[in-house]
C-alpha cells in the first residue's frame, strides 16, 4: 500500500482540500478521502486531477511522426497525407504494431493519460489476406496496454467502402477490408481470449459515413446491441470539407445532420473531430448526449479547420480530446 497526499484534488463531486489517496499494491485506488491534514505520504504538489482518456488514438501513426510533414505542393492536405500513410502501413505487422503502441502507451503515460480509445482498422497482412485470428493486430493492442498498465477500449473499424455510394475500395485501402460479421466475431474473439481484463472494453467504430453503407451500419448496431448493449460507438465525422460535399451530393444531408436524422445517436457514441459542422448540427449534437471527440493536435498538423466549441459549450455539449495521429502526446 502506498499513500499520497495533495492539497487540493478533483473528485467526482468537486474540488476538494486536503486529499488522501491510498493505492492498493495491484496499483488500483483502494480509498480516498477529504480533509485529512498531511501525514507521513508522499506529497503530490499542486492540484491534482484524474488521468485523461485519450478518446480517440490510431497507436501506429506515432511511427510515422515526421514522415508527412515537408514542404510540398500548395495542395498538398489531409489526403495527401493519408497517400503517405497508405504506403508506411505496408511496413507493419503485429510484432511491429506492438512495440510502436507499447513506446506510445508509455509515453501517453507520463504525459498524463491513463486510457485510450483505439479506433483500429489494420485488420489484415500488408497484402490484403486475413490473418490466422481475424483479432491478430487488435490483439496486439490489448497486450500493449497490458504491458504498460494502460486502460483501452479496443474498437474494431468497420471499413467496406473508398466513398459514399458503397465504391469500391482502392488499394492501399485492403488491409481495412471489414464487414460487420467479421467486426462482431473480433469483438468475441478479444473478449475470450482476455475474460479477467478489468481495464479492456471493447466497442465497434464504423470508420465513417464515406466508409459505410446504411446498411452496414444498422446491422453493427444491431449486433453490438446483443453483445452489450451498452458499448461505445466511435465515427469519423465531418473531418474535410470535401467529406461534407461529397456527403450533400450523396444524401443532400452534411454528414452530422446525416446521422442524427438516421441513427440513435445518444451518450454511447463518439462523434470524432466534426471541423467541419454548422451551428445548427453543433446545437444538435449538443443535445443528443453525444460525445464530440477533438483533436486539436492532429486537425492543427493537417489544417483541417477549428470545431465551433463555445457555441457547443454554451449549449451544454460534451467534449473529450483525443492524440489522433499522435503527433503529441
Amino acid at each position: 500500500m502506498k499513500t499520497y497526499h495533495s492539497p487540493e484534488v478533483l473528485l467526482p463531486d468537486g474540488w476538494a482540500k486536503d486529499v488522501l489517496i491510498e493505492v492498493g499494491d495491484d496499483g488500483n485506488f483502494a480509498k480516498v478521502s477529504s480533509g485529512k491534514p498531511p501525514p507521513d505520504a508522499e506529497a503530490l504538489g499542486g492540484p491534482a486531477i484524474p488521468g485523461m482518456a485519450s478518446v480517440h488514438t490510431h497507436a501506429f501513426q506515432r511511427a510515422m511522426a515526421g514522415l508527412a510533414e515537408r514542404m510540398g505542393s500548395p495542395e498538398d492536405s489531409f489526403w495527401t497525407w493519408r497517400e503517405v500513410m497508405y504506403s508506411f502501413i505496408k511496413r507493419i505487422g503485429p510484432e511491429e504494431a506492438l512495440a510502436i503502441a507499447a513506446q506510445l502507451y508509455v509515453e501517453m503515460l507520463r504525459n498524463g493519460y491513463t486510457a485510450v480509445a483505439e479506433f483500429h482498422y489494420l485488420h489484415h497482412r500488408p497484402d490484403g489476406k486475413h490473418y490466422a485470428r481475424p483479432a491478430e493486430m487488435a490483439l496486439a493492442m490489448v497486450r500493449a496496454a497490458q504491458s504498460t498498465g494502460m486502460a483501452i477500449t479496443v474498437l474494431p473499424s468497420l471499413y467496406a467502402y473508398a466513398n459514399f455510394g458503397e465504391v469500391a475500395l482502392e488499394s492501399g485501402q485492403k488491409r481495412f477490408a471489414s464487414n460487420p460479421d467479421m467486426i462482431l466475431s473480433m469483438l468475441n474473439e478479444i473478449r475470450a481470449a482476455h475474460p479477467e481484463n478489468h481495464d479492456l472494453r471493447l466497442g465497434v467504430a464504423p470508420h465513417s459515413l464515406r466508409a459505410v453503407s446504411p446498411a452496414m451500419l444498422r446491422d453493427l448496431l444491431a449486433g453490438l446491441d446483443v453483445i452489450d448493449p451498452t458499448a461505445p460507438v466511435h465515427i469519423h465525422v465531418s473531418e474535410q470539407v470535401k467529406e461534407v460535399n461529397d456527403c450533400l451530393s450523396w444524401s443532400d444531408r452534411r454528414p452530422v445532420q446525416w446521422l442524427l436524422d438516421n441513427m440513435p445517436v445518444n451518450s454511447r457514441w463518439c462523434l470524432v473531430h466534426c471541423t467541419h459542422v454548422s451551428m445548427t448540427e453543433a446545437e444538435r449534437l449538443a443535445q443528443s448526449g453525444a460525445l464530440t471527440g477533438l483533436c486539436p493536435t492532429t486537425e492543427g498538423n493537417l489544417g483541417d479547420g477549428i470545431f465551433p466549441f463555445l457555441r457547443y459549450r454554451e449549449k451544454g455539449g460534451r467534449f473529450g480530446i483525443g492524440t489522433d495521429s499522435n503527433v503529441s502526446r
